[in-house]
């Protein structure tokens, strides 16, 4: 029985705050407590910190759409005729006209029958998972997956089976062993993981999955807009059509919100058992509709995501002359591997100090002892911006 008088084994002369106080400190004794600035003004190639304009580099605003005028002019105009929220669960309050809309037109985008909208993708990953299996049912993830995949394999209370990093053979070899213990299968993994920035072995994945009769989910979030025809993604450049896939409306978008397009039948058993969508207030219809005006501007940005890549392609070439350690990216996602936490920290104030913002990532984003600044150009910088930042990192180098 739990004695007062002794407590859980903590300190009895702290009280809660103190404890709280005392787990930041270890989190900063670590090189892991995070401290967000705050940015002045729209998100774009340059932002404001401090009243200071700098070039930004940590943003997933790949095409530059977060502050075109067509979709503020579409946020703005809705807000006027439909209102500015959506005031419950669309189980409660129904579907507005953009929500209908919008995922008619997001479904056709990705080549599937149906889709339904989420309030972000973190929610889309979450609810989905854990509205397609359950206990009794096996999941197969890549052990890089998102944070919101892995989250919503355990949601779901599945039997979690982890496949190393794009190891088709670890990944076959756990479903000839696992699949015939589970009444239902779903083979989880990205299209582009996103502190890594490579590609997932998409076509080989879904070959496996339908060998054993497993369903496939593919998590598009980093390569919409990027790859594929029209930006449809990795899945439509490789000619796979997955069972599920999640589109995140937040990158190269522009706006916030998520999309599941997948059939009929699993577009409706998820708007039944998603507890992220069940029990969440639906997308405004401002976030809508704003999204819907971006569907035309990334399915036409081909020469957007031409520039997009070779911005990449020059950061990559110049920061490896440097000396620097990129891992092996195939995108516009440029993981610099510095390995401790503090120092990964502090080169990225070095960095902001001479007026390029890139963001270091630590665990537990990442490994453990793979630290590192994530570099992500947008299609709207210029040359000369790129060339600033590795003229930043160059002087980092010297350092060294």
């Amino acid at each position: 029985m739990f004695d007062p008088q002794q407590g859980l084994g903590l300190d009895p002369r702290m009280g809660f705050e103190s404890q709280i106080q005392e787990a930041l400190q270890e989190l900063e004794t670590a090189g892991l407590l995070r401290r967000p600035l705050r940015i002045s003004g729209p998100q774009g190639p340059d932002v404001e910190i401090d009243g200071r304009p700098v070039i930004c580099l940590c943003s997933n605003n790949y095409l530059g759409l977060a502050a075109h005028p067509a979709l503020a002019e579409a946020a703005a105009n809705t807000a006027v005729r439909e209102g500015s929220g959506s005031a419950a669960s669309r189980l409660i309050t129904g579907t507005m006209d953009a929500h209908r809309e919008a995922e008619s037109a997001f479904a056709a985008f990705s080549g599937a029958p149906s889709a339904t909208l989420f309030s972000t993708g973190y929610a889309a990953n979450l609810g989905t998972i854990q509205a397609l299996v359950g206990p009794g049912d096996a999941v197969f993830s890549d052990a890089l997956n998102h944070a919101s995949l892995i989250d919503g394999c355990r949601l779901s209370r599945a039997k979690i089976h982890v496949y190393r990093h794009r190891d088709l053979d670890h990944l076959e070899s756990l479903l000839r062993r696992q699949r015939g213990k589970a009444r239902r299968a779903l083979v989880v993994s990205d299209s582009l993981f996103s502190m890594d920035g490579v590609v997932a072995p998409v076509s080989e994945l879904a070959s496996l999955a339908r060998s054993f009769d497993a369903g496939f989910l593919v998590d598009e979030a980093h390569a919409l807009g990027v790859f594929g025809p029209g930006g449809r993604g990795i899945c439509a450049a490789e000619g796979v059509q997955p069972d599920i896939i999640v589109g995140t409306l937040g990158k190269s978008f522009g706006v916030a919100g998520a999309f599941v397009a997948a059939s009929e039948n699993v577009v409706s058993l998820i708007r039944n058992r998603a507890r992220s969508f069940v029990y969440s207030t639906a997308p405004p219809p401002t976030t809508v509709r704003a999204a819907l005006a971006a569907l035309p501007l990334v399915r036409d940005a081909d020469e957007a995501r031409q520039t997009l890549l070779t911005h990449a392609a020059r950061l990559r070439s110049g920061l490896r002359e440097q000396g620097f350690e990129l891992l092996e990216s195939q995108s516009q996602i440029l993981p610099v591997l510095i390995g401790e936490n503090n120092r990964t920290m502090r080169l990225s104030a070095e960095l902001l100090e001479r007026g390029v913002f890139v963001q270091g990532i630590r665990p537990p984003t990442v490994p453990e002892g793979t630290a590192r600044l994530r570099l992500t150009p947008m299609a709207t910088h210029r040359t000369e911006q790129i060339d600033r930042a590795l003229e930043a990192f160059a002087l980092l180098a010297r350092q060294k």
